[in-house]
């Protein structure tokens, strides 16, 4: 199961961390990751270099508030880094020179045994080095390395000298066949590792730690009424102490990792604070890369005599998260172990849907009977029309409709179709993907 490094730029605002980011991930030697979710922020890219994959951060992104006093902002920023990342670059202005908090962040990052990279940007030439690099000795921190991020002055470099600390991705652990994986995820507090201790106190289960898989997270395989199961509790998410919104940041982060490994993904909401805007963003994260998904709603034991908060929470969620409807809800207890009984047949019940095959002739008069039900609008003076569809994958279920044009089929028509397939196919607890695709798109291709 791999794991990529987390590489993080850190420095004051306006010493070239965008600049560098950019170059990075647009350089010919990149290959960035198009997953939606990671590259729709411009401060988080998935980038392969040398065949090794890392997640490139620009910590100026993870919250630039005006309001916070310069050494301050920059000193929670190297602070969150320090604790999140696996290599970090520190990026100074050679033209600028040393200044305060440039000497507090090199004290700070002193202290860890992570791998840091000093680099002085905005040098432009080897006789630019000599005169502009100079000052930075008196921190004391070698080797110092030379950058233009803007110009590409010692980037490569740099980039060969980083590739050498980037961990090479984990080889595959060998697992048990028709091994179903899930993976748990849940802020701060919410009760996951409790959840995950009830779950394995559990009576009928045989259970073995598996060493190595990630390094952020604590992996265990069961086996429950003869299936097989791993657990990934993504452990890295935890947090001592006060957790900051930057952290947190970086937690969804390290999630998306154990993340790509799984199957289903598990995401506890506490039933006594409700829905946060992390918990959307991390149900979001699980839909963009097609997962199966069980929300549980934990410490039901806080509401479980007041009526009115269970409303208002169902009321939350429901308005929270319109997009995945189809998500079966648990209420749970990691405290008592209320509700946890109906987690493996549930487990079972979305796997199952979630790897379900079909004959395309079944799918063909499914699309059949969807268009005399409700017909296809008009576009640019032609009706739509949809010659047939098949099955394309599983994990999820995607489907591919063949149409004399794919631009002219409007989001509302799509979703009726999608509607239309998950309910006559009996996929009401993952999510469908449809694809629309042109039937002469590739006759058109070869002229």
């Amino acid at each position: 199961m791999p794991t990529h490094s987390i590489v993080a730029l850190v420095g004051r605002p306006n010493v070239g961390k965008s600049t560098l980011f950019n170059r990075i991930t647009k350089s010919r030697q990149a290959i960035v990751d198009s997953t939606p979710g990671v590259t729709r922020d411009r401060h988080y890219a998935r980038v392969v270099w040398d065949d090794k994959m890392f997640m490139l951060v620009d910590t100026g992104g993870i919250d630039d508030n005006p309001d916070d006093l310069m050494v301050d902002h920059i000193r929670e920023q190297a602070m969150a880094a320090i604790e999140e990342a696996d290599i970090i670059i520190f990026l100074m202005d050679g033209r600028q020179g040393i200044l305060p908090a440039d000497l507090e962040v090199v004290d700070l990052l002193r202290r860890t045994d992570k791998t840091i990279f000093h680099v002085v940007n905005k040098i432009d030439s080897p006789e630019q080095e000599l005169k502009l690099l100079s000052p930075f000795y008196e921190l004391g921190v070698e080797p110092l390395w030379s950058l233009s991020g803007e110009h590409s002055f010692g980037f490569y470099t740099l980039m060969d000298a980083l590739s050498k600390q980037l961990k090479k991705n984990d080889e595959e652990v060998a697992l048990p066949e028709n091994t179903i994986k899930v993976a748990f995820f849940g802020r701060p507090n919410v009760g996951k590792s409790s959840m995950i201790n009830q779950i394995l106190g559990q009576e009928r289960m045989v259970v073995s730690d598996i060493s190595g898989t990630t390094r952020d997270s604590v992996d265990t395989l069961l086996s429950y009424d003869q299936y097989n199961y791993l657990l990934i509790d993504t452990a890295g998410i935890r947090r001592k102490g006060k957790t900051t919104e930057k952290l947190e940041k970086f937690s969804i982060l390290k999630g998306l990792s154990s993340m790509e490994q799984c199957d289903i993904a598990v995401v506890l909401i506490d039933a006594g604070e409700g829905i946060t805007e992390q918990d959307t963003t991390v149900i979001g994260y699980t839909q963009e890369q097609g997962r199966g998904l069980i929300i549980l709603v934990n410490k039901w034991d806080l509401i479980k005599d007041d009526k009115k908060r269970q409303e208002h929470l169902w009321a939350e969620i429901g308005r929270a998260l319109p997009f995945v409807g189809f998500a079966p809800i648990l209420h749970v207890s990691a405290l008592t172990g209320y509700g946890i009984k109906r987690l493996f047949p549930t487990i079972g019940a979305v796997y199952k849907q979630f790897t379900s095959k079909f004959p395309t002739a079944a799918l063909n008069q499914l699309l059949q009977d969807a268009v005399a039900a409700h017909s296809p609008p008009i576009y640019k003076n032609k009706r739509l029309k949809f010659y047939f569809t098949s099955q394309i994958g599983i994990k999820p279920p995607q489907f591919v409709i063949m149409s004399n044009s794919s631009k002219g089929v409007h989001f509302s028509y799509e979703r009726y179709l999608t509607n239309r397939f998950r309910d006559g196919l009996g996929l009401d607890k993952v999510p469908v993907q449809l694809v629309i695709r042109d039937k002469n798109r590739d006759k058109e291709g070869k002229k």
